[in-house]
């Protein structure tokens, strides 16, 4: 729905910062609005345990609006939206929005590739994504479908792009093309391996050599991980512990290789995102 307009405000925000919550959830304050991307807020996933510290109930408190990227279970999470609150305002892609507010929430708006809605001071467009578009893909093709995408949040002057899950592109360069200041992009994942519609170290960093931000935050590693791979003796347990902090480090490498001039925070999942000064308070 291009041009929708949310209205809800729960408290102004009064400079942008960002915190990486762990996995690809970021909470940012921007405009005068809390956002959260692709909330993953509990310590369990099915088989998989939080294996950072678990999140106090602060960190998602007085939440504006809610992005969601794509409809698979790590980043549209139906336990951690009912955290925030079923009224909260949800964006998901065009087509998640009819299954989700049978679900029971009551605040969901769609965006195609292409669509923005406002919400007060901030503007959010969705972008495209190259991920699988099913609930439960990508081998799986039955249930809810909607096409992956990226969000472009923007207002008092700070642009943040948040990619969700996707591989390289054609058109991302193109996102870039109106100025980028901070890049959430996706490094790994949870598993010993990535399937198609991920980007490795090295793909992110050619992502940031097309999208040219200002600043990369890596997110979408260190988070959570299959119980006991990290702990239990097993010919996986060394190389999970290597994925779960390597990743943001060989990306750091590969982006001050490419001299490309973006600077990479490196944040734990949990912390702050520490940002130049001149892109927390843009002239």
């Amino acid at each position: 729905m291009t041009g929708a307009v949310i209205g809800t405000d729960t408290g102004a925000v009064s400079s942008p910062s960002l915190q990486f919550l762990g996995h690809s959830t970021v909470r940012l304050e921007l405009a005068g609005r809390t956002v959260l991307t692709d909330p993953l807020l509990t310590p369990r996933l099915g088989p998989l345990r939080r294996v950072v510290a678990p999140l106090a109930p602060a960190s998602w408190a007085g939440v504006d609006l809610v992005v969601v990227s794509h409809l698979h279970n790590d980043h549209l999470h139906l336990r951690s939206l009912r955290l925030l609150g079923r009224s909260t305002p949800i964006v998901v892609p065009r087509g998640a929005g009819r299954w989700l507010t049978r679900q029971g929430f009551s605040a969901v708006e769609e965006l195609a590739p292409g669509d923005s809605l406002t919400d007060g001071g901030l503007t959010v467009t969705a972008t495209h994504a190259d991920h699988a578009a099913h609930r439960w893909g990508p081998r799986l093709t039955h249930g809810p479908h909607a096409p992956a995408v990226g969000h472009l949040l923007s207002g008092g002057g700070t642009t943040v792009y948040a990619a969700g899950d996707t591989d390289l592109f054609p058109g991302m360069a193109d996102l870039g093309a109106d100025g980028i200041d901070v890049a959430l992009v996706p490094v790994w994942g949870w598993g010993p391996s990535l399937g198609p519609g991920h980007l490795d170290p090295d793909g992110a960093a050619a992502a940031v050599q097309q999208l040219r931000p200002s600043v990369a935050v890596p997110v979408h590693w260190g988070t959570y991980a299959v119980a006991g791979l990290t702990s239990l003796p097993s010919p996986w347990r060394a190389r999970m512990r290597a994925l779960l902090s390597e990743p943001p480090r060989r990306f750091a490498e590969a982006v001050a290789a490419a001299g490309s001039g973006t600077r990479v925070a490196l944040t734990a999942p949990g912390a702050p995102v520490v940002l130049p000064v001149e892109v927390e308070e843009p002239p």
